[in-house]
């Protein structure tokens, strides 16, 4: 069985849109929220600047942790291929450090084909992980909240 894995992401909001990495299965198109796993030695919010400039190809000033949430991969619709991951993911309220006008990251994910800004809205007709946390911005939620072991 793996250990359990630490992750931080960021949760970067502006003018009513939320930035995303756009990723491609063999599915389709999904979302996920900028951020990846710590490092050994790494405080978590050093790993929220890292994971952005990797995936968005530019600097973010990192707030407070807003959600935290768990993944057991044993419990969700990927359980086949994730059966033995569990995460604990720490979601940080960030924001651009300067205007970017394409965003190009320096190592983006595997399947990530891109980045977006997608109006929060609109959040409900996309494929994003978790997508319990895309409810919860859209519907505004108050912060602060322990979202348990969700997809």
């Amino acid at each position: 069985m793996k250990p359990i894995r630490n992750s931080a992401k960021a949760i970067i909001i502006e003018n009513n849109q939320l930035l995303l990495t756009r990723n491609q299965d063999e599915q389709g198109f999904f979302y996920l929220f900028p951020g990846g796993g710590q490092e050994k030695g790494e405080e978590l919010k050093v790993t929220v600047e890292r994971e952005c400039n990797e995936e968005l190809g530019c600097e973010v000033v990192v707030g407070d942790i807003v959600y935290i949430r768990e993944y057991i991969g044993k419990n969700h619709e990927f359980a086949e291929w994730d059966y033995d991951v569990h995460q604990v993911e720490f979601y940080f309220e960030c924001r651009i450090k300067e205007s970017v006008e394409k965003f190009i990251g320096t190592n983006p994910d595997n399947n990530q084909v891109g980045v977006e800004w997608i109006e929060i809205d609109s959040l409900n007709k996309l494929r994003i992980y978790p997508s319990k946390l895309s409810e919860k911005i859209m519907n505004r939620h108050q912060k602060g909240c322990y979202m348990g072991d969700t997809n």
